[in-house]
């Protein structure tokens, strides 16, 4: 399945994509999609659903967070040898994780906004997990039986707040806006092996990064075992894993950060694609 929840920032109702791609309304099933129906048990009672028999939504409605409720946003660092590589830092013995604020989570499709004063607003196209059931000290080989579905995120990050103004990564990856999440949901069954996932990002319409998940230092299922060591994982929790090479803070001679009016477009493999326009500062911005 595909789920999603579509309509005005606030007042998302629950949706799914049928087999013809149009957006089919969830809404007489359930009020919203949130962290109690991503147990596999709920996921197989949401399956078994009539899609044809659901109303068609009209027209293109704006998509927000695909599920309500994201706990904890979890992100890993430096997952890929190459972006490693173009970052100057050394390629890491165990995964490095941060936390990207929940505040930052936008629709896939909503604006970024540049942070007041921002020189070195970038891009990242991640692989995201989303938990289904509670996840503590669990095997790498029982690790996806704990994933509910995967998603696509933008880790936007400010590279002068990350790394040049002292402490940890955390200030440069939480601003307002900066986790476009979306625009769906896809269950495992869908998806497949995700160490199998081409993904890519263009920048007013140049190809900047082009990747797959089979490169990932650290494989999804790790990832989750090895979180599940430090924090427990919850239904609902967001972990981001990793982004491939091609990112601003690595272009040579010059890198070339986000401005006003640029248009980010990003997609995964069966896990569609996002568009973001690039907004100034303004302490009004709904997002």
């Amino acid at each position: 399945m595909k789920l999603l929840r579509y309509g005005p920032a606030g007042s998302e109702k629950p949706g799914l994509v049928d087999h013809n791609g149009q957006i089919r309304d969830l809404g007489s099933v359930l009020e919203d999609l949130g962290p109690e129906h991503l147990s596999p048990e709920r996921l197989q009672e949401l399956g078994t659903v009539g899609v044809d028999k659901l109303p068609v939504v009209s027209g293109t409605p704006r998509l927000g967070t695909p599920y309500r409720g994201v706990g904890k946003f979890v992100a890993i660092g430096l997952n890929y040898t190459d972006h490693a590589a173009e970052a100057q830092l050394p390629v890491p013995a165990e995964p490095v994780i941060f936390m990207k604020a929940t505040s930052c989570i936008v629709g896939p499709d909503d604006d970024i906004m540049l942070p007041r004063n921002s020189i070195k607003t970038d891009w990242e196209v991640e692989l995201a997990v989303v938990i289904g059931t509670t996840a503590r000290y669990v095997s790498e080989e029982r690790a996806l039986d704990h994933v509910a579905g995967y998603c696509i995120v933008n880790d936007v990050s400010e590279r002068e707040y990350q790394l040049e103004r002292g402490g940890t990564w955390d200030k440069g990856k939480g601003c307002d806006t900066f986790g476009p999440v979306g625009p769906y949901l896809v269950t495992p069954d869908e998806v497949g092996d995700p160490q199998d996932l081409d993904l890519w990002l263009d920048v007013n319409g140049k190809r900047m990064q082009s990747g797959h998940t089979r490169a990932m230092i650290f494989p999804v299922r790790m990832l989750v075992s090895y979180i599940s060591r430090f924090m427990t994982l919850s239904p609902g929790d967001l972990i981001t894993t990793g982004t491939p090479p091609g990112v601003a803070m690595g272009m040579k001679p010059s890198p070339r950060y986000l401005k006003a009016g640029d248009i980010v477009e990003l997609g995964i493999a069966k896990l569609g694609r996002q568009r973001q326009k690039v907004v100034a500062y303004s302490a009004g911005h709904g997002g």
